[in-house]
């Protein structure tokens, strides 16, 4: 099988810089330990996040001088609402300014204090604004699924026994809406089946539950579902994306992931009356519901992403950039979540530094370490983001694992970039047994891994 390259060509550059590592612990103790507070003059290779980070194409820029910025009945929006509709479905197209706004509206019109929230994992920001309402966010990954040096194909499958037993135990009138993340971000990028939601969607039905979607990379998850499913080989990843959508009654989707756009996200459903109550919280916190915190042209430019990301060239160079990324880890001694997301890799810190204890956040001072290391930035996914406080000064309960995401931009490094990191993955991991972890100083209240600010244990 020859070598899948870029299926694109590169019109235009972005200048990164090299520094010192010199430089870097100045940079990074500046920033309180955290890599979130870098500058990105300060970061070579920023694998932080794929939201929002990728390159659009020249047919999506073109389309940015069609945007018609008008406050109310765009053109714009007419585009996009009508390549929504043709994707998912749904009725009724809400636009918002990120993902997690079409979150805070969808939870604020559905959500009260004491409700039981269901889904396979629970993205950071899913979570909080669950939590945030008073509601309790459960995660119901399949007990075989967990393990996450396990091979499987679907590995983001929520339990449906499981999801009956939280049913059964809270009463359906707790229950306000059943989820699924496609594909699993918090669970390693992890896909779902067609053949689990299937399932989901039968228990929605018997108890009268709605299902809504968080399908932030629907199309990665597509993509999985041909390749791996049995019976789907065949099929396009378009079409298997529109029968996904259409097993449920809504979706959120920040579109700044599988949207190809640097901003933006969208509510979708097919209750009338949900939808009237959520544009009218719509217009309270982003805007109106032809523009929803965007510029016409954002909406151009995503109507013209929709259409491209479920491409099969584009889709089987992204999923294979990260089994390359994740090869190298292996290559290194690296242990990582098996088998490799669509959009990142997970380091698994918990393998790699043991003599840290979660409490210190081997995570985070892995994260720390890349970037000490080579300029590379990627995110911590452990007790830092899902540990919870406890009282009289314990430590923190651990979350249940210790990872390091190395999310990969869309259509903007090449394999010499990648190459890079594993190189840097490598150095690191050859000094393992040097690292040290961290204590947090100081911590806002909610989603406290964008903000914290931490300092380095002794030794």
């Amino acid at each position: 099988m020859r070598t899948i390259i870029e299926p694109f060509r590169v019109k235009t550059v972005e200048p990164i810089r090299s520094t010192t590592r010199e430089q870097r612990v100045a940079a990074l103790a500046a920033a309180g330990y955290n890599v979130f507070g870098l500058t990105s003059d300060d970061v070579l290779i920023d694998l932080l996040t794929d939201s929002g980070t990728g390159a659009m194409s020249s047919e999506q820029w073109s389309a940015m001088m069609r945007g018609d910025e008008s406050y109310a009945g765009a053109s714009s929006f007419r585009r996009f609402e009508a390549v929504v509709k043709e994707l998912t479905g749904f009725e009724h197209i809400i636009p918002t300014h990120q993902g997690r706004a079409a979150e805070k509206i969808l939870f604020t019109e559905l959500v009260n204090a004491g409700d039981v929230v269901p889904n396979n994992t629970h993205f950071d920001t899913t979570r909080a604004n669950v939590e945030h309402q008073g509601g309790i966010a459960r995660d119901l990954i399949k007990p075989e699924h967990q393990a996450l040096h396990v091979e499987a194909p679907f590995k983001g499958e929520l339990d449906v026994a499981a999801l009956e037993e939280v049913i059964a135990e809270h009463g359906r009138e707790r229950v306000p809406l059943v989820t699924v993340t496609v594909t699993d971000n918090s669970g390693g990028g992890q896909p779902v089946s067609l053949a689990n939601l299937r399932e989901v969607r039968a228990v929605c039905d018997r108890h009268g539950l709605p299902l809504f979607l968080d399908a932030a990379r629907f199309a990665e998850n597509a993509w999985f579902i041909v390749k791996r499913e049995e019976g789907q080989q065949d099929r396009h990843p378009r079409d298997v994306a529109r029968e996904v959508f259409r097993l449920a009654d809504g979706c959120w989707i920040s579109l700044k992931k599988d949207g190809l756009g640097n901003i933006g996200g969208v509510l979708a459903m097919n209750d009338a009356d949900l939808a009237e109550r959520c544009r009218a919280m719509l217009i309270l916190t982003e805007g109106f519901p032809t523009y929803g915190g965007l510029a016409g042209r954002d909406l151009d430019a995503l109507a013209q992403g929709l259409t491209e990301v479920t491409e099969p060239d584009y889709l089987a160079y992204r999923v294979r950039t990260a089994e390359y990324l994740a090869e190298l880890a292996w290559d290194a001694g690296v242990p990582t979540v098996r088998p490799p997301g669509g959009h990142a890799v997970y380091l698994d810190a918990k393998e790699l530094l043991p003599h840290i204890p979660p409490h210190e956040l081997p995570a985070q001072a892995l994260a720390c370490e890349l970037y000490l290391t080579g300029g590379v930035r990627g995110v911590e996914i452990g007790t830092l983001m899902f540990g919870r406080p406890q009282p009289d000064g314990a430590p923190d309960s651990p979350a249940r694992h210790e990872l390091v995401r190395l999310a990969l931009p869309r259509r903007t490094y090449t394999q010499s970039h990648v190459d890079y990191v594993g190189e840097v993955i490598a150095d690191v991991a050859a000094r393992a047994e040097e690292l040290r972890g961290l204590r947090i100083v100081s911590q806002p209240r909610w989603l406290r891994h964008f903000t914290a600010q931490l300092e380095p244990l002794p030794g």
